[in-house]
């Protein structure tokens, strides 16, 4: 069964030509153009998809606005909201009005450690104490997530003491971000 899988959808086939190098790398993508940055970008886009189902929820039943990809421009032009930023290409995750406070969304899933991690831990509590000193009547929220999380727990650890909110999925779906954004906090 399994042979007759493998002749009629020609897999059988792409080895016995030598098409596939390293079985291994077809598998995880590696050899058909599924590569590592390829791989994390589809995460991040993943992360921002699942985001997003909360934040129109919560917009939708509470009447808050939101923007995806809000950069500075796209937020006043929408919202009237002044919004320094970091870096002139910074493009916030989310922005979401609730008509009395604007919240800065960041959001990213990591799959597996690395130094990776830690630059982005520092990244974004570097982010958060701009926008503090910048703009303090905006609020910002990291969303984060992933098994990568795992090996990264002191850069982590010293965002938690520097971000004022760093939330999971499980902490979203809890129900923690509509506290944060409802109760202006």
């Amino acid at each position: 069964m399994l042979a007759e899988f493998a002749e009629k959808t020609g897999l059988l086939a792409m080895f016995e030509k030598k098409n596939i190098k390293s079985v291994v790398d077809y598998v995880i993508g590696v050899e058909v153009g599924l590569d590592t940055n390829a791989r994390k970008n589809r995460s991040g886009t993943a992360m921002e998809m699942i985001t997003e189902l909360f934040i129109r929820r919560i917009c939708s039943i509470n009447n808050y606005r939101y923007l995806t990809q809000a950069t500075s421009h796209k937020i006043k032009a929408s919202f009237g909201y002044d919004v320094s930023v970091d870096k002139s290409e910074r493009s916030f995750d989310f922005a979401i009005d609730n008509g009395q406070k604007l919240y800065l969304v960041e959001t990213n899933y990591y799959g597996g450690g690395g130094s990776k991690l830690k630059s982005v831990a520092g990244e974004f509590s570097t982010l958060f104490n701009f926008i503090k000193k910048e703009t303090p009547e905006h609020g910002f929220i990291w969303i984060t997530d992933g098994k990568g999380w795992e090996t990264a727990q002191k850069p982590l650890r010293e965002s938690f003491d520097k971000v004022d909110y760093i939330l999971n999925l499980d902490m979203v779906q809890k129900g923690i971000l509509v506290d944060i954004i409802s109760q202006g906090l």
